[in-house]
């Protein structure tokens, strides 16, 4: 179980996250969805630690994340793997690299240093890159791949952190319509399959309407409405953009019907373990 408790975050005199609290059962997949400004970057950003909290408490269990420093703070930070709209790769590198890099948090600082991974590790990034359908780009620099096949190459890297946990930043916001259904699948996959629980934040009512079993809606840095999708009412939907907000659902990244032919990043012949030298 994870919990948040009064949880504020406080910028000068600007409060961006107002006491919130809410509990988030194993397993579950949850959408966070509401104004730009609302505060949902910096309520995901206190749960991996990025930012302090200014008051309140995060529980992970019996385990108080808010309080955590040094070598415990590093652990949840690989344990509560973090995906961000930018992708935050290294462009110069190659993808498998890229990739092996969210084991750094299971290694020791020489072999991080010397950037010696093992054999078994490097096949575990080339599954995480299969899983993904995109292990045919495992020696391309990241860099030189499109825009969702990068937010592909971060949700293998999360992977590879074997987290309890699982955190998106607006991971769609800016992919064209293909690529957002292709992420938004692989999260659900991650959810659903494996069992973690995923935390994302999203800007399309239907997206969160058609992928995520609960919803939280945020105005002015304060819940607004937690709920089922059944439950996000047009009063609801006022309530979390403003009554003078007209929202056109059917404007979405994943309202598509995209036929699986059309996913043209799916390797034909390729051995994978070779792209690693294995």
């Amino acid at each position: 179980m994870f919990q948040l408790k009064n949880v504020t975050r406080q910028f000068g005199r600007k409060i961006a996250v107002n006491s919130v609290t809410f509990d988030i059962p194993q397993g579950q997949m949850v959408g966070i969805i509401g104004r730009s400004g609302a505060g949902k970057s910096t309520l995901l950003r206190m749960i991996n630690r990025l930012n302090d909290v200014s008051s309140g408490s995060i529980h992970f269990g019996d385990l108080e994340v808010s309080s955590l420093r040094g070598a415990a703070l590093r652990n949840w930070q690989r344990d509560c793997a973090m995906i961000f709209q930018q992708f935050n790769l290294v462009p110069r590198l190659d993808v498998l690299t890229n990739v092996l890099l969210g084991r750094l948090n299971h290694r020791s600082t020489v072999l991080s240093i010397l950037n010696m991974f093992t054999r078994e590790e490097r096949i575990m990034a080339i599954g995480a890159l299969e899983r993904l359908g995109i292990e045919q780009t495992a020696l391309q620099a990241a860099g030189t791949l499109s825009g969702g096949q990068q937010q592909r190459v971060a949700i293998a890297r999360a992977l590879m952190q074997q987290p309890k946990m699982l955190l998106a930043d607006e991971p769609i916001a800016s992919l064209d319509p293909l690529n957002a259904k292709i992420v938004m699948d692989a999260l659900r996959d991650i959810n659903e399959r494996d069992g973690i629980t995923v935390v994302t934040n999203l800007h399309t009512l239907d997206t969160a309407r058609n992928y995520c079993e609960r919803i939280i809606g945020m105005a002015h840095g304060s819940v607004v409405f937690d709920g089922q999708p059944q439950d996000l009412t047009a009063a609801a939907v006022a309530e979390i953009y403003g009554s003078g907000a007209e929202i056109e659902e059917s404007m979405t990244s994943t309202s598509i019907k995209i036929p699986a032919a059309q996913d043209n990043t799916q390797s034909a012949g390729v051995k994978p373990l070779a792209l690693a030298g294995l």
